[in-house]
This record gives structure tokens, sequence and C-alpha cells, in this order.
């Protein structure tokens, strides 16, 4: 075969990218720097570097938000670069798998399509692949038989939430709930306690070494602005303080598996039961959330291996493996 062929998951923070030829996945910062409104000057973890520190001149942006493609050029430019790092330079052509969220409209389905075709790359074929199918194959559950199976990607700007069975998606409910709520609600909170401004990455920062804080019985230390006296200073943050700003976000989530769990049939809800939920995305590592959730539905939690990389190591499976090709579809199929 004189063609590679790539499995993508276009994430509002990550995209993530297997290669069949290296069998393995990439996760890069969806994020784009533009000098000037014209040159490129850096994507993806370079470009995240730069991310709160850059002058006027440099546009530093996320192309998707809440799980569809709000600047359609930065992101065809993000996709081709992207490609073409995979490829070495190679001009060879490519077949595409890209994840698409199910509860989307037809005109946001149909611009993943368009993106790929549009986007500079030498394409022999594209496919499309349900997100929450390749999320659950991707966690080694077994898609195509006829058990309930329930799937919660937390991402960062979104949430999605579905039940699975026969190939197919039963039930879904995407809410703009994640990581990016997680972290605005401990700057609020830091900003609130303490008169103290800090940016989106330290509220990460914080958020993702929540668990090894509080197993080492230590402050979050953060650097900010006062809004006082306008200086930069550093405060200790204690983390039962950033516990409290998170339980808000996680019961919103809660409420969401709570209300379609009630919509979904009693054969299938045995199912789930017996199985429990299945947890993934960037931010369903974030501490206490699993818990909550567990606590909250009366469900095992089966956190994923790769939270970050397991749709992508969803289609990667579809791509590799005749069993699950039927599982990817065209955009003819789908109309």
């Amino acid at each position: 075969m004189s063609y590679n062929t790539f499995g993508i998951d276009l994430g509002t923070s990550n995209i993530k990218i297997f290669n069949k030829n290296e069998d393995n996945v990439t996760v890069e910062k969806n994020i784009i720097a533009i000098e000037n409104k014209t040159n490129v000057l850096a994507f993806g973890n370079s470009a995240y570097d730069m991310y709160e520190k850059a002058p006027s001149n440099i546009q530093i942006s996320y192309p998707l938000s809440n799980g569809v493609i709000a600047d359609i050029d930065h992101m065809k430019t993000l996709v081709k670069l992207f490609v073409s790092d995979q490829m070495k330079g190679s001009p060879r052509p490519v077949d595409v798998y890209i994840a698409v969220p199910k509860d989307v409209t037809e005109v946001e389905r149909r611009a993943f399509h368009d993106l790929i075709h549009e986007s500079g790359i030498k394409v022999k074929k594209i496919m499309l692949v349900k997100k929450p199918v390749a999320d659950g194959l991707g966690m080694g559950v077994d898609v195509m038989n006829s058990q309930g199976v329930l799937v919660v990607n937390v991402g960062y700007d979104t949430t999605e939430i579905s039940i699975l069975s026969l190939k197919g998606i039963v039930i879904s409910k995407l809410i703009k709930v994640g990581g990016k709520k997680f972290d605005d609600s401990i700057r609020s909170v830091i900003r609130r306690e303490f008169s103290l401004i800090i940016g989106e990455k330290t509220a990460e920062n914080v958020k993702m070494n929540l668990k090894n804080l509080e197993k080492e019985g230590k402050n979050a230390v953060v650097y900010g602005r006062d809004i006082v006296t306008g200086l930069p200073v550093e405060r200790q943050i204690p983390t039962d303080l950033i516990d409290q700003a998170l339980v808000e976000n996680f019961d919103t989530i809660l409420d969401s598996i709570k209300a379609t769990l009630e919509r979904t049939p009693p054969e299938l809800a045995a199912d789930i039961y017996k199985h429990g939920l299945y947890l993934s995305g960037g931010a369903s590592q974030v501490c206490h959330l699993a818990q909550r959730l567990s606590n909250g539905v009366g469900l095992n939690v089966n956190l994923a291996e790769d939270p970050i990389g397991s749709v992508a190591l969803g289609i990667g499976k579809i791509i590799k493996d005749e069993q699950y090709r039927s599982l990817a579809y065209s955009v003819e199929e789908d109309e």
C-alpha cells in the first residue's frame, strides 16, 4: 500500500491523530499562532507555550468551540500542518477517518468532511466515525453486540453522554460543561477569596495537580496579579477551596447523566447496571469527578486507560480491524 491512513479526533483543546503506519496516537494542542494576521508563527504545543503571553500582533486561538468548528480557515491550516508533519513532507495521498460528535446539526457534521476535503492535503478517501462509538471501542468496550453501554466523555468545552448498543447510539446528550468550565470556576473562587487574577494555564495546572497536592497534604501555589495593588504576587490556595469550586460543575454533569438514564429502555439500563459507566476525555481525570459520578448514579466507573486518546485509539481499531470497518461511513451514506 503506497498511501497512509490517519484517524483524527478534533477536540477543542487537543487534536489526536492515529497514524496507521506507525500504529500510534499523537496528541497536540489544537491551537494556532498567527503573526500580523497572515503568517503562521507556530501551531500545536509550541503555540500553546505562547498562549496568554503574546503581544497584540500575534493572534493565538483555538479553531474549535463547543465541539464544532468555529474558525474553518485556521482549522484547515492546522489539519494540513499536522498531517504533513505525520507524513514527514511526503506528497502521497492519504485516507482520513474523522470522529464526529453525535449531538450536532447536519451542517456541522458535514463541516468535518469538508474540512478534510478542503484542507490542502491529498486525500484518497474520507470516512466519518461517530465519536461516542469510537470512544467506547478505544476503551475496550464491545460496541458490536446488543448490550447497553454508558459512555461519558468529559472534554474541554463539552461533555458528551451516550448510550451505545448494536454498533449505534441509542441516546446521546451534549452539554456545554467541561475542563474550561472547571478552570473558570477555579479562577473565579481565587479571585473572590484572594482578590487575585490568575491565567487560564495556571488554573488548568491547579486542576490537573489537585490529586497529587491532596495526597501530599500541600496547598496549591499560584502566581497572578493582585486586584488591589495591581502587582504580581504568589498565593497558597487550600485544596478544599478548589474542591468546593468544582462541585457545581460535577453536579451539572451528574444531573445530565441521570436525565439520560431516565430515558434509557429498561433492558439497556440493566446492562448498564452490570457493566458500569465508562468515563473518558481529558477533563475526566480531574480529582473526585469519577467518585462523585459513581456515588450519584450508583454505578461503578471505568476510567479509560488513555482518557485523552481513547477516541483516536478506537478509530485506529476501525482502520486496522475488518470486523469494525462497518462503523465508518461516508457523507453520502449519512445523507
